[in-house]
């Protein structure tokens, strides 16, 4: 399932020494959020509001993450 393999994502930036900090939502609870992400989903959301639409790849997370203020630790 989508869902399940963008969620899996952090788990792998995690496991690459990445701090991350993830919440699940459910769209369909909101109308504003079925309209905004209904299409676009599954979608992460930084806290500075920046967004990354599926699909994203190791490459693409990494780079968001980074630009999030995600460090690794090594």
């Amino acid at each position: 399932h989508l869902s399940e393999t963008a969620a899996a994502m952090p788990d792998w930036a995690r496991a690459g020494g990445s701090e991350v900090a993830c919440r699940a939502g459910d769209i369909s609870e909101s109308d504003e959020l079925f309209s905004r992400y209904g299409v676009r989903i599954p979608v992460l959301r930084a806290p500075d509001g920046r967004e990354l639409d599926w699909p994203f790849e190791g490459q693409s997370l990494v780079e968001f993450l980074r630009a999030s203020g995600a460090h690794a630790h090594r």
